[in-house]
């Protein structure tokens, strides 16, 4: 359906994430991959979806030549918690310390996706609420050791084994959790 309308166009994601890939190929739409390099860097005033607007605008930024028919897609998701941005953690002491930061507590997912044409520039975002069961030690170092934490926000994928045994409750979208606010993408590329 979604596929059949976007025919006429060049679909970009801008991104290496398997996961947001997956999604597009779900949604059964053509697209390439097209990476560019930047520093994820966004000024300290920034707070929540604030940020993840600013770095998904900014991973739009290099593509400059854009043809008439392409459409860009770019995305930056955050864990926010306690007022602060929980990016993705560097070692495994790192991945630890934000489990435990993590434990027993409700943290917001935001994503923010960016859809560049030739003719304009579209933010849009999705916060969701995530609550955290107490961890025990042992349960987080069984998933940094068994799993991958270093190329997620905040360490997690929602859909692997800590996502099972540790997320009590979730308000808003779960893919949103995942890395893209699904549903709000589909609305957004409905429209041309």
């Amino acid at each position: 359906m979604l596929s059949n309308k976007l025919k006429k166009y060049n679909l970009i994601l801008a991104s290496k994430s398997p996961r947001r890939q997956q999604f597009l190929k779900d949604l059964d739409l053509d697209f390439t991959i097209e990476l560019r390099e930047i520093e994820e860097i966004y000024p300290k005033r920034l707070k929540g979806s604030e940020i993840t607007d600013f770095l998904a605008e900014l991973k739009a930024s290099p593509f400059k030549n854009l043809k008439e028919n392409d459409i860009l897609i770019t995305s930056d998701t955050i864990v926010w918690l306690n007022d602060k941005a929980i990016g993705k953690p560097k070692d495994k002491n790192d991945a630890f310390k934000v489990f435990k930061r993590l434990s027993g507590k409700k943290h917001q997912v935001i994503t923010s996706i960016c859809i560049k044409t030739t003719s304009e520039i579209k933010i849009i975002n999705d916060i969701t609420d995530v609550y955290f069961k107490e961890l025990s030690d042992e349960e987080i170092n069984f998933y940094i050791d068994n799993f991958h934490p270093y190329d997620k926000a905040g360490g997690y994928g929602i859909q692997d084994w800590i996502g099972y045994i540790g997320v009590e409750k979730i308000e808003g979208s779960f893919f949103n959790v995942m890395g893209l606010p699904v549903h709000k993408l589909y609305t957004e590329l409905s429209k041309f």
